[in-house]
């Protein structure tokens, strides 16, 4: 029921997510029975894949966390968590309201790992494939510890969607020397960087490497991740509305786009923000797909969380996690000499 568009984006995107899937997957959908059924219309594919949970209360796309928190019980998005918590789904996936879900999630599922809240990841597109980026605007302050758990985190999240054995894993810095950025940032590298955790870590990466697959996985504070992540859909903006304008400018020109359309959507498809971000560090599963989704947008959600359902990078996780507070117990404190830059 989440989104802009509700179930007339999320029904043809679940057709689209049961033609990719394998047939052994089924999905529950929690919601506006009527409004769900009329949106499937009449469809033969749906015949013991997808049941539908009628849910009376929604949460709207603009109510505030807490509010959500106390009417939260018996909507659809609560209804579609606890169904992650009961064992009955292996994952939820939903378009709704982020503040809602994260809060709504950590409630119903609680933290793995002693986080204040999961950390939202996403797939940055680069030449060499796709850069995983957390966290991208789930907690706003970060302190070294923070961001080593977001490293496990991201490395072993990478390994299940993109079938990477071993990930690189870097730190965003205003530079790649040991003494630029803030203490916190420069605490991280220095816990990172002695090897007790199993991770390829690499070091200090720039904003440039983010969209340069200098590493696997980017791992920076939800402030600056929300940041970075908008000034990137706002330059692939940009860039589509310019190439629009140049491909309309006259009649030579919109011939040009006809020949080359399936060219230009594959670069739309490219540049286009990542619609699927998993909360990590829970201890369940659960995808935020943006408020925007269209049917595709929907469908690779599924698909995303699919996936990491059938993975172990949540054991991988664990593993990591239970071996942070004798490091950084023993580390003491490393060495942070330098002004930041």
């Amino acid at each position: 029921m989440g989104g802009d568009h509700g179930p007339s984006v999320v029904s043809p995107g679940v057709l689209q997510a049961l033609g990719l899937l394998p047939r052994s997957v089924s999905l529950l959908l929690h919601g506006d029975e009527k409004a769900i059924t009329q949106a499937f219309g009449k469809h033969p594919n749906l015949e013991g894949r997808v049941e539908i949970r009628p849910a009376e209360r929604v949460i709207a796309m603009d109510e505030k966390p807490a509010q959500a928190m106390r009417r939260g019980k018996g909507t659809s998005m609560w209804n579609a968590v606890e169904s992650v918590k009961s064992g009955e789904a292996a994952a939820a996936v939903s378009a709704g309201n982020t503040g809602a879900l994260m809060a709504i999630s950590k409630l119903i599922l609680r933290m793995g790992a002693d986080l204040d809240r999961p950390p939202l990841v996403v797939g940055v597109p680069t030449p060499k494939g796709v850069t995983t980026f957390l966290d991208v605007g789930a907690n706003v302050d970060c302190d070294a510890h923070r961001l080593v758990e977001f490293a496990i985190m991201g490395e072993a999240f990478h390994r299940a969607s993109y079938g990477i054995a071993r990930p690189t894993v870097g730190l965003l810095n205003v530079g790649s020397e040991d003494m630029k950025g803030h203490q916190e940032v420069r605490e991280a590298h220095a816990i990172l960087r002695e090897g007790r955790f199993d991770l390829d870590y690499r070091g200090f990466v720039e904003g440039d490497d983010l969209t340069g697959g200098a590493v696997d996985v980017i791992v920076t504070d939800g402030f600056t991740g929300n940041v970075a992540l908008k000034a990137m859909e706002g330059a692939a903006r940009f860039m589509r509305s310019e190439l629009r304008v140049a491909l309309t400018r006259d009649w030579r020109a919109n011939l040009g786009a006809i020949l080359a359309r399936p060219g230009l959507n594959a670069f739309r498809d490219r540049i286009s923000p990542p619609p699927a971000a998993p909360l990590l560090g829970l201890n369940g599963l659960v995808v935020k797909c943006h408020g925007g989704a269209t049917a595709r947008d929907i469908a690779q959600s599924v698909q995303v969380a699919a996936t990491l359902a059938q993975s172990d990078f949540a054991d991988e996780i664990e593993r990591n996690m239970r071996k942070l507070p004798a490091v950084l117990a023993d580390s003491g404190p490393p060495s942070v000499d330098g002004a930041a830059e």
